[in-house]
């Protein structure tokens, strides 16, 4: 018996040309199972926030947007994409010569 590692496989990742182009989301919303994350990528449908009451009375701001895409993801996965987007974002980050990310982009109402 070697006392060597086993190596890791290797994915090899084809892009099917319908998906190539990808989809546009203007932010993600995050939830999950006890199994699965689930992101779904949004997409404004309309414009600014339109001012609604809420069930209290208060108003409040709501920004129309539809679902572009949805992503399931194995609970046991979601700590190497956190990883993976931080290590991303920090590239970015020095790439922009940025030293933190913007701002909220949301309007206010």
């Amino acid at each position: 018996m070697s006392d060597e590692p086993t190596p890791q496989p290797t994915i090899a990742v084809t892009l099917p040309e319908d998906v190539e182009q990808g989809v546009f989301a203007d932010f993600a919303a995050i939830w999950h199972t006890p199994n699965t994350f689930v992101l779904d990528f949004l997409s404004l449908t309309g414009p600014g926030p339109q001012a609604q009451q809420g069930p209290d009375g208060a108003v409040v701001g709501v920004l129309p947007a539809r679902v572009g895409a949805r992503v399931r993801i194995p609970a046991d996965q979601v700590f190497q994409l956190i990883r993976a987007l931080q290590e991303q974002a920090d590239q970015w980050l020095a790439e922009t010569g940025r030293s933190e990310p913007p701002e909220s982009w949301l309007p206010a109402v």
